[in-house]
């Protein structure tokens, strides 16, 4: 009862949550809806028993997904308004992409339902002394380490992808050379200089 209860409970915050960030004007408020979204979210997988799920929603996300972007909007000066303006002319556009993933989703429900045996039969059995954190790294790093590693090799890509598009090179900056660096010797990096007895270097001033 207390199950069911919690469920109702997380469900319907997480839904009101959901359509308070695109409903709310102001952008800081979207994000803290975001925020109170994924804490339910966690909730939820706590109840089915994916405790690590939960983790990852609060660890991840909320403490380093959503504190970013709030950041973000909190310190960039967004000209929203201007921004709406042509949102109309996309409204189209955006209707279509809403109605094919409402028909994802039904697709997917309708199978579920009407074919459990078929899923029961594609699940992974797990045994009753073995947590779900360590069946979900059993899987991950034994049936599923190549696409775990691809999917790394991925990201890294992207964040370097990112970087190379936002470096921006200005005149009269002076930076690091290292192969220059590397390729210094001792003739290039001391200067030799012959000091007469009762007479200077004639480089003080340099």
């Amino acid at each position: 009862m207390f199950q069911a209860i919690a469920f109702y409970a997380f469900s319907a915050i997480l839904l009101l949550s959901a359509v308070m960030v695109i409903g709310a004007r102001n952008p800081v408020h979207s994000v803290l809806f975001l925020i109170l979204a994924f804490f339910n979210a966690a909730g939820l997988f706590v109840l089915l028993g994916a405790e690590f799920l939960a983790m990852l929603l609060v660890v991840v996300y909320v403490g380093a997904v959503a504190v970013l972007f709030l950041f973000v909007v909190m310190m960039l000066d967004i000209d929203f308004a201007e921004l709406k303006k042509g949102s109309l002319q996309y409204l189209p556009l955006g209707g279509l992409i809403g109605l094919i993933l409402v028909s994802e989703l039904v697709l997917a429900g309708s199978a579920w339902v009407l074919r459990p045996a078929h899923l029961e039969a594609t699940a992974s059995v797990i045994p009753s002394d073995v947590t779900n954190t360590k069946a979900l790294g059993h899987i991950l790093y034994t049936d599923y380490v190549f696409h775990f590693q691809i999917a790394g090799m991925v990201l890294l890509v992207a964040m370097i992808g990112a970087i190379v598009l936002t470096l921006r090179t200005r005149p009269g900056v002076r930076r690091q050379n290292i192969a220059a660096q590397n390729a210094r010797t001792a003739a290039m990096s001391v200067d030799m200089v012959d000091v007469k007895p009762g007479q200077g270097s004639g480089q003080e001033g340099s």
